[in-house]
């Protein structure tokens, strides 16, 4: 009977459609980067609606952009010691984070979607998962940490300003958002083109190539605002909790999970990206979220466990 239900849970994990998901993430993509007259002029919008940030790591190169990364405009802001719009895009993460954590990573980020449809592309062996994967996952907290703070807040010029190293050496979504697209529609800019731009390209082909057989490579190891937003996953106001009550253990939730969480263990882990496979894959409906009230902070099953830490 075990493995009949297995195999039952098993064949409805492989039916489960994340279109509807992915429409989110296409819809917030074309939202955010609609400004049309920078993909034909090959130019970068530079209006008052550049000085807010947007929740996922969006190019601010991007000709089409509308909004500032928030890990760009960091970087800018440590290196300039522009003290007051560094309160501002602080607080935003800070805000952005206690309010949903990492369901920006699931529903918000343009390369996200990106990595998304990659890893749909058909290949003999998929990667879940394999030994070395915890440790890389430390990777992201080291590149925000270096790269992100502490690079651009001390390796200045000599007026004392720092660079945005992230995106200068590592950041692949800005290659493909915002290099990409300026060079082919610039030709000031191809003519500026160096060893940089082809360490970028190389970067980001590989990023590409595995994203084909690892799932989001870049959420996983290297993305440095997944490091920010991964912290509030346990703390913030959206959170997923697992009724005790109802779940019988299949594991159906952690074998649907492409980012090797365990729901029943850790219903908000800070590798959970949201993105709902976990709550389609349980048979009994054990696994549901939503924002955190009274209510549910009282709640709490036979085992006297509070389900909203489950």
């Amino acid at each position: 009977m075990a493995e009949k239900n297995t195999e039952k849970n098993s064949k409805k994990i492989k039916s489960i459609h994340e279109w509807p998901r992915h429409g989110i993430q296409f819809l917030w993509a074309l939202i955010t980067n609609s400004y049309l007259a920078g993909f034909l002029q090959g130019k970068i919008y530079t209006g008052k609606l550049k000085n807010l940030c947007v929740p996922g790591l969006n190019c601010y190169s991007c000709p089409g952009a509308l909004g500032s990364c928030p890990i760009g405009a960091l970087q800018a802001v440590i290196g300039s010691r522009n003290y007051q719009w560094a309160f501002y895009v602080s607080g935003f993460l800070i805000f952005v984070g206690a309010l949903v954590g990492r369901f920006v990573c699931g529903f918000l980020c343009p390369f996200g979607l990106i990595q998304d449809l990659l890893h749909k592309i058909p290949f003999p062996k998929k990667l879940k998962t394999f030994r070395g994967d915890k440790l890389l996952r430390k990777l992201k907290y080291v590149i925000l940490i270096l790269f992100v703070i502490l690079l651009p807040m001390f390796l200045t010029d000599i007026l004392g300003q720092g660079a945005p190293y992230f995106c200068k050496l590592i950041c692949p979504a800005g290659t493909l958002e915002g290099g990409i697209p300026l060079v082919l529609l610039n030709p000031v800019m191809r003519n500026a083109i160096g060893w940089l731009y082809a360490w970028k390209n190389v970067l980001l082909i590989v990023i590409v190539l595995l994203s084909i057989v690892i799932y989001r490579p870049f959420c996983k190891y290297l993305c440095p605002l997944g490091a920010v937003y991964s912290v509030f996953n346990p703390i913030s106001v959206f959170r997923y909790r697992v009724d005790k009550e109802k779940c019988t253990g299949c594991g159906a939730c952690t074998r649907a999970c492409k980012m090797n969480c365990n729901p029943v263990k850790n219903a908000n882990d800070p590798e959970c990206i949201r993105c709902g496979l976990c709550k389609k894959a349980c048979p009994t409906g054990a696994v549901c979220s939503g924002w955190r009230n009274e209510k549910q902070k009282n709640l709490t099953g036979k085992t006297g466990r509070d389900l909203t830490q489950a």
